[in-house]
């Protein structure tokens, strides 16, 4: 019998098992396709919400955790691994003015570093950008990480600590007795478990649907694109109304994302493409003579004002959720990876898990229609 199995092979997943196997617990961990797929590998890897004042505080207490962790984090797994995450930081300029008031208020209410950079100033910081006709907002200590690069990283470094990790092993349902779980169905037969977590990313809520609680996580299709650029075509994370570029070392240019509701559908299309494009270039203009690599598509597990659910079944012992990070899956992830170790384990909490906890959230007022209001100024939406 498997003490702790973790269902679900992303970002999120990957932590929690690497967590609880260096509490010493044996762990198994079993993904339904491929490992460090999914919305964990098709994001941008900024390591902080877009806008972070626009979510709850939550969002802010797990998000600022882990900025913390990271930096050493990177280094721990390239030493074990051999693979550089590539943390680096190279702050965020952000073009929107229009929330200077609140967004500096809740700098200085949570600590963080905000910076108001005046118009005629603003290509200092980002030489590339389109001449901005207004104030920007610079938050210097924001960093980044090579998401497909920290998710291989992780794929070397947990069957190294002893973590058995299964692929192509899909889940059928769960094996319940006395309102205990005891292990889970797949398609190649039965694991039994003292403890199982559900991280299954956007796939959580259908999941769970069988046991008698309404997980609401649902999936969100985002859409990005990769310019093939030089170093110093953009140096900075640079947003504006919604739409982000990311460098990579290697001069590469993340352009996203799209936020789409239309179920598990991963297709790719031209609008996006084209809208993508377009306000990449109006951000920085030299990126029109650089060629469009790559075009994809992922799938966040959306939930109710972005908060995740974080903690056991209210009717299932032994049975925890980590899980509907929505657009903040990297930023929140060795956070929400502690969090829930150490309710599983019955440690002191890092952070107080009564926010994220399953039984809290049935009465919050930020359903996934509400969610697609307030987010439909953040990207594309059909």
């Amino acid at each position: 019998m498997t003490d702790c199995l973790v269902i679900g092979g992303g970002l999120i997943g990957m932590l929690t098992a690497r967590e609880l196997r260096l509490a010493g617990a044996e762990v198994r961990l079993v993904e339904r396709g491929a490992a460090g797929q999914e919305a964990s590998w098709a994001g941008g890897g900024i390591l902080s919400p877009l806008y972070p004042w626009r979510y709850p505080s939550p969002v802010t207490a797990l998000a600022r955790w882990s900025q913390q962790a990271y930096a050493g984090f990177s280094s721990e797994l390239a030493n074990e691994t051999g693979i550089d995450p590539e943390w680096t930081k190279n702050g965020l300029l952000i073009l929107d003015d229009s929330e200077k008031a609140i967004a500096r208020a809740w700098a200085v209410d949570v600590g963080a570093r905000l910076d108001l950079i005046e118009a005629g100033t603003v290509r200092q910081c980002e030489p590339g950008l389109r001449a901005p006709s207004q104030e920007a907002l610079w938050m210097p200590d924001v960093a980044q990480i090579r998401n497909p690069r920290l998710l291989n990283a992780l794929k070397v470094d947990l069957p190294a600590l002893g973590v058995i990790v299964e692929e192509h092993a899909e889940i059928t349902g769960f094996v319940v007795k006395n309102d205990r779980v005891e292990g889970v169905e797949t398609r190649h037969g039965r694991i039994t478990a003292g403890r199982v977590v559900v991280a299954a990313g956007a796939w959580s809520g259908q999941l769970l649907a069988g046991l008698g609680y309404a997980l609401d996580v649902a999936p969100v299709r985002g859409q990005m694109i990769l310019f093939r650029a030089r170093p110093g075509v953009v140096s900075r994370i640079v947003l504006s109304h919604g739409h982000y570029l990311v460098p990579r070392c290697d001069g590469r240019v993340l352009a996203g994302s799209t936020l789409e509701y239309v179920g598990f559908d991963k297709t790719t299309t031209e609008e996006a493409l084209a809208e993508l494009s377009r306000a990449a270039i109006a951000m920085v203009p030299a990126l029109a003579g650089h060629e469009i690599e790559r075009h994809w598509a992922g799938l966040r597990p959306g939930s109710p004002c972005g908060v995740p659910y974080i903690g056991e079944h209210p009717r299932v012992q032994g049975l925890f959720v980590n899980a509907g990070h929505f657009r903040n899956g990297v930023v929140m992830g060795p956070a929400s990876a502690r969090l829930l170790a150490d309710i599983l384990l019955r440690r002191k909490p890092v952070l107080d898990p009564a926010p994220y906890a399953l039984e809290n959230r049935v009465s919050m007022d930020c359903g996934a229609e509400a969610l697609r209001r307030r987010d439909s100024h953040c990207g594309f939406i059909p």
